[in-house]
């Protein structure tokens, strides 16, 4: 799918950014990864993208690494997966992708092996092309579902069953 995206919207990159596409796609299956702590009553809450860069800005090079990189991987995540959620909202997509921007340009900086530099400034070049990427890909996942629960609301029309053969009843 990822392959797919990138040819459709022909973007050519390292195929290391490719790889980290795919890998933070996996990493936000999970909802709660979109989460970093619950407050006193156990909801799930996120911390602000200026609350997470501030606590990498003070933190220790080990910890700064790995805050600027949930920075960058979320902000990358949310302003592709729901960009048509920021709109009539007071924060924008832009927001997003110049805090995610900025996250992966201090990482090339941060690391040592030239490898991970070249990587995370790739991802900090190609930014908004990412986003776009992304877009596609969640497009086509809703378009999916949307054709799923057409296709089982055509079955249950037919028959009255479920798509696996149970009685709706």
């Amino acid at each position: 799918v990822v392959e797919d995206a990138f040819v459709e919207r022909k973007l050519k990159t390292y195929p290391q950014v490719k790889t980290y596409v795919v890998d933070v796609l996996k990493h936000y299956l999970t909802t709660e990864n979109l989460y970093d702590e619950q407050d006193p009553s156990g909801k799930k809450t996120r911390k602000t993208l200026a609350e997470m860069l501030l606590t990498a800005n003070g933190s220790g090079a080990k910890l700064r690494f790995e805050k600027l990189k949930r920075l960058g991987d979320s902000s990358l995540y949310i302003s592709g997966f729901f960009s048509d959620s920021f709109q009539r909202k007071i924060i924008d997509v832009d927001y997003y992708v110049d805090i995610g921007k900025m996250a992966y340009e201090s990482l090339s900086h941060d690391v040592e092996e030239d490898t991970f530099a070249k990587l995370y400034k790739e991802i900090s070049n190609q930014f908004l092309s990412l986003v776009d990427v992304l877009s596609l890909i969640s497009q086509k996942a809703k378009m999916t579902d949307e054709e799923n629960i057409l296709r089982m609301m055509d079955v249950y029309s037919k028959n009255g069953l479920l798509s696996d053969g149970r009685n709706s009843c």
